[in-house]
C-alpha cells in the first residue's frame, strides 16, 4: 500500500518510496513493479502523472485524475509556479553554507543540448565521523535542503556532484566508495535523496497547496544517528526571490 498524502476528485498525493520505479521506461529497465501500476490498484480509476522522481529518489508525487488535471500541473510546473523542497544528504560540507549552484546540464542523454539550470541550497546540519577511508581518519557529511529552480534530468544530483558533494548512494553522480561505507556502517542501501515539501496551485480552484512527505524508517534512523534535527518552521526557504 502506498502512502497517501493527499487525495480528491482532482488528484493524488502520495509519499513514493526510495527504489519504486513510477513507470515503464527505458531508463528503469528491469523493474518489474510500477508506482503508476499500484495506486490504480489500490485507489481505481484512470491516474495520469503530473511530473516525475527517479527510481532511487522518494518524497511527493503527484498523480492526476484526468488529462484535464495533468495539463493544468503541467503548466505550473513549465511555468516554475511549483516551489520543490528535497532533503539530501551529501559527502563534504558544502561551503558556503548557503549559495546557488548555476550549470547548465544536458537532458537524459549525456551528449544532447546543455540548457539552463539552476539549484539552491542550504546547508542545514553537519557530522564528523571517526572511519578511515582513503588518506582521510574521518569522514564529514552534511543535511542539506536543496531547491531546484529548473527541472532538468537528475538535477539535484548533478549540481552537488558538480560542486564536489555528491548525494550519498547515488550510483551514477556519486562515490562508490562513501556509497559503501553507509551501507557497511550506517546499514543504509538508499539513495538519500528525498521529496519533502512541494508547494503549488489547486489545479481546480487555485488555492495554495504545500504537501509534505514524511522520511523513510531507514532515512530517519541515520539523522537520529547523526542527531539531526528538520526544519519545523513551513516557511524555510533558500530560494532568492525575482
Amino acid at each position: 500500500m502506498l502512502d497517501i498524502l493527499y487525495q480528491d476528485d482532482a488528484f493524488i498525493a502520495v509519499n513514493k518510496p526510495a527504489g519504486l520505479a513510477v513507470h515503464r521506461s527505458k531508463m528503469v529497465g528491469n523493474a518489474d513493479t510500477f508506482l503508476i501500476d499500484v495506486l490504480r490498484e489500490q485507489v481505481g480509476g484512470t491516474l495520469y502523472l503530473a511530473h516525475r522522481l527517479d527510481r532511487a529518489t522518494s518524497g511527493v508525487l503527484l498523480i492526476a485524475r484526468s488529462t484535464e488535471i495533468a495539463a493544468v500541473f503541467g503548466e505550473q510546473f513549465m511555468g516554475r509556479d511549483v516551489h520543490k523542497q528535497y532533503l539530501t544528504v551529501v559527502r563534504g560540507w558544502p561551503e558556503p553554507a548557503e549559495g546557488v549552484v548555476d550549470y547548465p546540464l544536458p537532458g537524459s542523454r549525456e551528449t544532447g543540448p546543455r540548457r539552463e539550470a539552476q539549484t539552491a541550497y542550504r546547508r542545514l546540519e553537519t557530522v564528523e565521523v571517526p572511519i578511515t577511508l582513503g588518506r582521510y581518519p574521518q569522514q564529514r557529511y552534511a543535511l542539506v535542503l536543496a531547491e531546484p529552480k529548473t527541472g532538468r534530468f537528475r538535477q539535484i544530483r548533478k549540481h552537488m556532484a558538480h560542486i564536489h558533494h555528491p548525494v550519498i548512494g547515488d550510483c551514477q553522480h556519486g562515490r562508490s566508495d562513501h556509497n559503501r561505507l553507509y551501507k557497511q556502517y550506517f546499514s543504509c542501501y538508499r539513495m538519500l535523496l528525498h521529496a519533502w515539501r512541494l508547494s503549488f496551485r489547486h489545479p481546480v480552484d487555485s488555492r495554495p497547496m504545500m504537501l509534505e512527505a514524511p522520511l523513510d524508517a531507514a532515512y530517519k534512523a541515520l539523522l537520529e544517528r547523526f542527531g539531526w534535527s528538520l526544519p519545523n518552521d513551513e516557511t524555510i526557504s533558500v530560494m532568492p526571490t525575482g
